[in-house]
């Protein structure tokens, strides 16, 4: 049965990688140079923000589906630790750094002026801030995961029997 759940999460995990490239691919490479009144607008921009969109959407209910199945198996375990793994320390942690991701990234940004487009809609500065917010929180959240695989790859957490 475990076979069968890890093949699977094998396979959605490549497909979603496919999707990525092929869109990313479509973007940069099918009338990237599209000129519309003198600013350049890629043909597939739609197409990436949607794909965009439902990453977040289908991240957000597999995050909360997950909170909720391991409250649901912690609730109904006897107290013991299968996995060896200490789920609870790793979910605040992941929290606590989330937070502490975008403090940083509000706090570099506190004044930004208001941004007006060169169409002419002004941005407030107030929304920049919070767009640039969440930008330095996705590359901080980023470089942190992709050294969180380094370590778990390395094999040094693992508890040895």
């Amino acid at each position: 049965m475990a076979a069968k759940k890890y093949m699977t999460s094998y396979y959605v995990l490549y497909a979603c990688f496919a999707i990525i490239i092929v869109m990313f691919a479509a973007f940069f490479g099918y009338r990237y140079d599209n000129e519309v009144d003198g600013l350049n607008a890629p043909y597939c921009t739609e197409g990436l923000m949607w794909l965009m969109y439902g990453m977040f959407f289908v991240t957000c209910i597999l995050a909360l589906w997950s909170v909720v199945r391991s409250i649901k198996i912690s609730m109904s375990a006897k107290g013991e630790n299968i996995t060896g793994v200490p789920g609870g320390k790793v979910m605040a942690f992941s929290f606590i750094f989330m937070f502490l991701s975008l403090v940083i990234g509000l706090v570099c940004n506190l004044g930004e002026p208001d941004f007006v487009a060169a169409d002419g809609n002004v941005t407030a500065g107030y929304m920049v801030t919070v767009t640039d917010m969440f930008l330095y929180s996705t590359y901080i959240l980023l470089a942190f995961t992709a050294l969180a695989m380094v370590v778990n790859m390395s094999g040094v957490m693992k508890k040895r029997k």
